[in-house]
């Protein structure tokens, strides 16, 4: 039996067999699972029993999951896991918009779902922490934020200020994907969301400055349709 002093997995699922498979996985790696079945009971349930991380179905009887995100936003920062038969770049960037923190499409294999899992509770940790001196590394990638410095092994980075304000937001929810409408209101600002070009031109620059083969990125990956995730392992 898992212990409750594991990280707390609340699953909000209508179909009985999925949510059964999700506990089975994830008390199998050392989670506590809790569950609910609609929309008001998964709010209810994150309300008392506030979980670490939510795996959240969007077609829930009652409410959409769409309504779940934006609830739990309104008080709430825990991360969230989107699991949905629905696999339309619309339906990802709808539900990422809205606050969620990733999207797998139903079927998905348990250890890309544990991979996700991680990276949403590491992610929240590092906020959570509030590093006065924050440093961001993976790979030969080092971005200190502090100092404002960007190397690639033991190679000095040079970025224009728009370049580095876009690497500081993807670090900011690295292995996170963070849609191209975040991207453009975090760095040109909330008039431009529509101009996806700025955003094609300098991920680009960015590429070609940090990868060592910009055309097989090992970093900055695309999502396609959706945005770009920062690798962080």
């Amino acid at each position: 039996m898992t212990s409750q002093n594991a990280p707390k997995i609340l699953v909000i699922e209508d179909e009985p067999p999925i949510r059964k498979f999700l506990r089975i996985s994830l008390e199998s790696h050392g989670y506590y699972v809790m569950e609910a079945g609609t929309a008001a009971a998964g709010i209810g349930q994150a309300t008392t029993e506030p979980p670490d991380a939510v795996i959240l179905d969007l077609g829930l009887p009652d409410k959409d999951g769409l309504h779940v995100i934006s609830t739990l936003r309104e008080w709430s920062k825990v991360p969230i896991v989107v699991v949905s038969a629905r696999g339309r770049e619309a339906d990802k960037v709808a539900a990422l918009d809205a606050g969620a923190d990733d999207y797998l499409t139903k079927p998905f294999g348990v250890g890309e779902l544990l991979a996700r899992l991680r990276v949403a509770l590491r992610h929240s940790a590092s906020v959570a922490s509030h590093s006065s001196d924050p440093v961001f590394k993976v790979g030969d990638l080092l971005v200190d934020l502090a100092r404002r410095e960007v190397t690639i092994g033991s190679e000095a980075v040079h970025l224009t200020p728009t370049e580095y304000r876009l690497l500081v937001v993807l670090v900011s929810h690295a292995g996170k994907v963070v849609t191209h409408r975040q991207l453009l209101k975090d760095v040109w600002g909330p008039d431009s969301v529509y101009e996806n070009q700025y955003l094609r031109v300098y991920m680009g620059q960015l590429r070609r400055k940090i990868e060592r083969d910009a055309a097989r990125p090992r970093y900055l990956m695309t999502e396609a349709g959706v945005g770009y995730r920062l690798k962080d392992e």
